[in-house]
């Protein structure tokens, strides 16, 4: 496979998660928003800002956190280059280039969920349609998966389709939980203790994941337990244990078919010692946000690696 085509898939799948990601991430706070005080909802807006690391250039432009304005930012804002409309575009835009690579149902996926955002987003995001916006972002990213899971060949085009996934979805998580618990505690005399519930159930819903923790956690709600489910749990398929499982998997096929390894299946074996044989006591033992830190940092290294293996286009 030519590096410009690996690199072209594992682009559009990032960006397809990525736009994902961010509308469950939208949603969550539009839910903490309306069931707080207005410090907390502003509260919850900057953390969904920081986030994303776009709290810097939200602030030149707001003086306030109004639910609509950071959505509206987020989603659609030309004043913010990295918004879910730019996202969806580039993945679209690789769709494109590698189009001899995918299948019908996958490029008619992505470019008709490219035309459907577009025209929803052609005007500003106001309360009444954020729903509208966040269900339909999630809808097209879940219809092209589907297509993706259902009509590929299993072969080095969908490795690649699995790689961009799961790096963007451990990198996610990571993100996600390292906000909440590390810059929204209200005293630092709060780490390591059960939090308000209400918050710990937003870090859930934040990434799809309320409803398994329940099932398997019955009652609980606590930074320990909600930690070792989305660091730990192997079952949770947005758990950095079965991200990683994944990339895991498909590193090796990769080198299968290609007769050899190279840096990323390196990255792969060192970011396996992080995790393998941890207990969530380790982890806090650690620092959840020096874990978690280490974490991001090593996931940025491991798709460094898998683009110079895999010669990405500079």
């Amino acid at each position: 496979m030519l590096g410009r085509v690996a690199q072209g898939i594992f682009w559009m799948y990032r960006y397809l998660e990525r736009a994902e990601n961010t509308a469950r991430l939208l949603a969550a706070g539009q839910r903490m928003a309306l069931t707080r005080g207005q410090d907390q909802a502003d509260q919850e807006w900057r953390s969904i800002l920081t986030t994303l690391g776009l709290r810097q250039g939200y602030e030149t432009h707001f003086d306030n956190y109004a639910g609509a304005n950071v959505c509206d930012f987020v989603l659609r804002s030309r004043h913010n280059p990295e918004n879910v409309l730019s996202m969806v575009e580039r993945a679209r835009t690789n769709a494109r280039v590698c189009r001899s690579a995918l299948t019908a149902e996958v490029w008619e996926a992505v470019n008709e969920g490219w035309m459907s955002l577009r025209e929803l987003l052609a005007r500003p995001v106001k309360d009444a349609t954020l729903n509208t916006v966040l269900s339909a972002i999630r809808r097209e990213s879940t219809l092209a998966r589907g297509a993706t899971h259902g009509s590929m060949l299993r072969n080095e085009t969908y490795c690649f389709t699995r790689l961009g996934t799961f790096v963007e979805r451990a990198d996610n998580t990571a993100r996600i939980l390292d906000v909440k618990y590390y810059l929204l505690l209200p005293s630092l005399s709060y780490v390591g203790t059960a939090l308000d519930s209400g918050q710990w159930e937003n870090v859930l819903r934040s990434l799809s994941g309320d409803r398994a923790y329940r099932w398997l956690n019955a009652g609980r709600m606590d930074a320990r337990s909600i930690a070792d489910f989305l660091i730990l749990d192997e079952r949770f398929p947005r758990s950095l244990v079965f991200c990683y499982s994944t990339v895991r998997a498909n590193l090796a096929e990769l080198a299968r078919l290609h007769g050899a390894e190279g840096e990323s299946h390196v990255a792969m074996r060192e970011a396996d010692q992080r995790l393998n044989g941890k207990t969530v006591d380790d982890v806090f033992d650690q620092g959840l946000h020096e874990f978690l830190v280490e974490f991001i940092m090593g996931n940025h290294a491991l798709a460094s690696a898998i683009a110079q293996d895999y010669r990405f286009v500079a």
